[in-house]
């Protein structure tokens, strides 16, 4: 009996490609990417993941084992592509931080930092609460199942050995982060409406009644109202996200 070996070595170049691709995306992703993420939890999952795509898409690739710097140019491809899909995904959550910094500065909250978890940096404590609690949620509604939808479909928007249209990729990363800065804005726009009314009502306050305080009356009120209000539209400012959420990764699965 002979068992024919001469395929291992494209099936090993072909998994290692597939890898590369994954392994960037997973290193970015929202969840999965994160700084306190030890690093063999990431590497289980791309792996994983990997074991996955790898039967659905091995004929996509064209390996050519007598060129290392073929093989080389086809893997720098492959993470590049991993890069644009986990910081596509990695900017969408910027949009909290985003909005958790204009909401901390209308409410006088700018100077309260905590380390953010998601980066392992100090980060405002409203934007932090607003990125754990869209990750919470991405998890809770099953919405990381688009993620990895989207990196099946990439094979379809990005194939293996064909060369990247640069245009498209400035595009996809300007759409994002104008996508991610609307957002955020959007989300906080409740309190920079606030913020204007509150401010104007001091203002009218200090005019008329010059000998009182206004500072130290207007700080703890500022942040009274404001923690009312966010109670108010927390359920509407997540779902506003979710939907933004849904519809980025929907442009990265055009098939579906």
């Amino acid at each position: 009996m002979r068992i024919d070996i001469s395929l291992l070595p494209a099936l090993a170049a072909t998994f290692m490609l597939v890898f590369a691709r994954i392994g960037a995306m997973v290193m970015l992703l929202p969840g999965l990417g994160e700084a306190n993420i030890p690093v063999r939890i990431k590497l289980a999952i791309a792996l994983l993941l990997t074991l996955v795509i790898l039967p659905l898409h091995r004929a996509a690739y064209n390996i050519d084992m007598q060129s290392i710097t073929a093989l080389l140019v086809l893997m720098m491809h492959e993470i590049v592509i991993g890069i644009v899909l986990g910081a596509t995904a990695r900017v969408t959550l910027s949009a909290l931080q985003v909005a958790g910094s204009v909401i901390a500065q209308q409410l006088g909250l700018g100077f309260v930092t905590t380390v953010d978890p998601t980066q392992g940096q100090q980060g405002l404590l409203i934007g932090n609460f607003l990125t754990i609690l869209g990750l919470t949620l991405l998890f809770a509604t099953d919405s990381h199942h688009l993620v990895i939808a989207a990196l099946n479909d990439s094979y379809s928007i990005f194939a293996p050995g064909e060369a990247m249209v640069s245009g498209d990729v400035a595009s996809l990363a300007t759409r994002a982060f104008t996508a991610a800065f609307k957002i955020g804005i959007q989300l906080s726009a409740p309190f920079l409406v606030f913020g204007i009314v509150f401010n104007i009502g001091l203002g009218v306050l200090a005019r008329l009644m010059p000998q009182m305080q206004v500072y130290f009356v207007g700080v703890p009120l500022s942040i009274l109202f404001g923690f009312l209000i966010l109670a108010l539209v927390l359920v509407t400012m997540m779902g506003t996200f979710l939907e933004y959420f849904i519809g980025v990764m929907h442009q990265l699965i055009p098939s579906r």
